[in-house]
């Protein structure tokens, strides 16, 4: 983004935390003023890849070429960074694009990360594959204990201590306060991928975290209708490492793109409160059958990190994953036999997903560490009826 708008936008997103609207607010309203020429109240799609200066570097509102800076985008981030309370935010052009632009910002050859010990199988690959062959080495922790994190840390080699909560898909939850203060004792930075939460039930940054990853293909968008990234810092210095690197290795959302995510955003804190409204009766029908033998959910008090899940999230979202009596045969059975809901990766959207993670969605994983449990099934519970939802369980429970 070039500087001259940079400052602006700062300006803009600082001035917006300190008014300190309400959530739902910001979600609708941060990030862009009515059109003062039109009175436009919703974003308009720029689909312009440049701009006319105004003279050699006159730019107008400091925009100049749309790998840079586009309008829509403009407005994305700024609502990106108001609701998650953060200083920048950065819309890309997926999740994965989000994360790659943050490990290759922040760490270098040479340098190491502690990463979930069930992290999402596409974020396992990229350090595994992708940054791995570039130099920067990682190890595995879970992210319930605190103390295996902080034994996992390698002193003045850790840069970056990266956290999913709830992590995909075991609902493992991290404590963000205990876990940033092992990270900034070791002069790393602490990363929280917020996709499952979204900011909504969870803002990292407020706990200490000090950057934000989401796929805003999932609840932020929230209709599964666009692919999309975004990455939110707390502070100045970490946003012109991301800004850099995000205009430099160009991995941006489209203003088409962009448009589509500021208005799932819009409707965000709606939709979130029916998708747990809905989880929660799905799971006290799961927790009651005797062909399912674990329930996993936040929500539970069984679940072990029931009671920091409830001091940080204002609910438990939408994510439920449960284990089946009959092993592999029987999970694959309950998959292909939903109708309700509709087998297929992804989640947050506003249908409901059924799937079998361990030959979907973390497929890539299978024969490691972080291998998930064959007979696991993984549920994005939708806002459709919930009886239907229940009743379609009960059915392909068989």
């Amino acid at each position: 983004m070039p500087r001259r708008l940079r400052g602006v936008y700062a300006r803009r997103v600082t001035q917006e935390r300190a008014n300190k609207s309400g959530f739902e607010t910001r979600a609708i309203h941060a990030g862009y003023e009515p059109d003062p020429t039109t009175g436009a109240v919703i974003p308009p799609i720029y689909a312009s890849s440049t701009y006319k200066q105004d003279g050699v570097g006159g730019l107008r509102g400091g925009y100049e070429y749309s790998r840079s800076a586009n309008p829509t985008r403009t407005a994305l981030e700024g609502a990106l960074a108001s609701v998650e309370d953060g200083e920048r935010g950065f819309a890309f052009a997926s999740g994965l694009a989000a994360e790659d632009t943050v490990i290759r910002a922040l760490t270098r050859p040479g340098e190491h990360v502690v990463i979930p010990d069930d992290a999402y199988g596409g974020t396992h690959r990229l350090f595994d594959k992708v940054a791995k062959v570039w130099g920067t080495d990682h190890s595995a922790a879970s992210v319930a204990d605190t103390q295996a994190v902080a034994a996992a840390i390698q002193p003045g080699r850790t840069k970056l201590v990266w956290v999913e909560t709830p992590t995909n898909p075991m609902l493992t939850i991290g404590d963000i306060e205990a876990l940033a203060t092992v990270a900034h004792d070791a002069g790393a930075l602490l990363v929280v991928d917020n996709t499952f939460a979204s900011p909504y039930l969870q803002q990292p940054l407020t706990l200490g975290a000090d950057v934000v990853v989401h796929s805003t293909t999932k609840y932020v968008g929230g209709h599964s209708d666009v692919v999309g990234g975004a990455v939110v810092v707390r502070d100045l210095d970490l946003a012109e490492k991301i800004a850099f690197h995000q205009n430099a290795m160009g991995a941006v959302a489209g203003p088409f793109d962009a448009f589509l995510v500021n208005r799932g955003l819009k409707t965000l804190h709606v939709r979130m409160d029916r998708h747990c409204d809905n989880a929660e009766q799905v799971v006290a029908f799961l927790d009651a059958d005797p062909r399912v033998t674990e329930v996993i959910y936040p929500g539970l008090a069984s679940h072990p990190g029931h009671e920091v899940a409830a001091r940080q999230m204002k609910r438990f979202g939408g994510m439920v994953s449960f284990r089946v009596a009959g092993g592999v045969e029987q999970a694959l059975a309950v998959c292909e036999r939903a109708e309700v809901f509709t087998l297929a990766e992804s989640l947050g959207g506003i249908e409901s997903l059924i799937e079998h993670p361990g030959r979907m969605t973390h497929a890539s994983v299978a024969g490691t560490d972080l291998e998930v449990p064959d007979d696991l099934v993984r549920l994005s519970v939708g806002i459709e009826s919930v009886g239907d939802l229940v009743a379609d369980l009960d059915r392909a429970l068989g």
